[in-house]
């Protein structure tokens, strides 16, 4: 890929949405293009970081492992959006595993080459820092769903944080939505079937659909529907 054409890609980012023509060939000129294939890692939990990367088309999911060897999915990642950034800044082990999806390009960018990117450009470490901020209060979310909430609420609330993201239809399996929310795919099943009869969300070739989001929102927040 062109630097020409990596432009566009890095302004699909919130984060590099405001940047002028030159600055982003700037920054074009610091990417590189990988390709990966669906099942492929791109990183390993506690590898050492030294770049992050951005979607440029298709899917990528981190991962984190427990202790017993079980799978939880933090998070997905699609056009337009970076990840591995956090641990490149902190220069820490990256906390959770990427592994491709669908047939996925990226686009990668060296820590220390973005880092003299930024020197000049305080105004866009700022803006690094509200979203790194906003991805932290999901992440506590999360958690507190996966501690304290009834599976049916946050199984929910996965779907309405996946709505947030991505609008009304959802590319994802029964499976990847139980693996967000922490339950089992049969679990998720079930209560898909439910949503479906209530006229919550409906299925069309192999996506959910959210039909009647404010109904979907009262099971995340209260008792779920009988």
């Amino acid at each position: 890929m062109s630097d020409e054409h990596k432009s566009p890609v890095l302004r699909q980012s919130p984060i590099f949405s405001g940047l002028n023509e030159d600055e982003l060939a700037q920054l074009a000129g610091l990417a590189v293009e990988r390709r990966f294939a669906p099942a492929e890692s791109i990183f390993w939990e506690g590898d050492q970081p030294d770049r992050f990367y951005l979607v440029a088309e298709g899917r990528v999911k981190i991962l984190k492992h427990s202790s017993l060897g079980k799978e939880f999915v933090i998070a997905y990642f699609g056009p337009g959006e970076m990840f591995g950034e956090v641990a490149v800044f902190e220069k820490k082990s990256y906390p959770g595993s990427a592994l491709v999806v669908a047939e996925t390009r990226v686009l990668e960018i060296r820590g220390d080459d973005f880092r003299s990117f930024l020197g000049s450009r305080p105004e866009l470490a700022l803006r690094i820092i509200h979203i790194l901020a906003g991805r932290l209060r999901d992440a506590q979310g999360r958690l507190r769903d996966l501690a304290g909430e009834r599976v049916e609420q946050r199984l929910a609330r996965t779907l309405l944080m996946l709505h947030s993201k991505l609008g009304p239809t959802l590319p994802f399996t029964r499976q990847e939505i139980a693996d967000m929310a922490g339950t089992t795919t049969e679990t998720a099943i079930r209560f898909m079937s439910r949503l479906r009869r209530a006229g919550i969300v409906r299925s069309a070739r192999g996506k959910t659909i959210i039909v009647d989001e404010s109904k979907l929102r009262l099971l995340g927040e209260g008792p779920p529907a009988p």
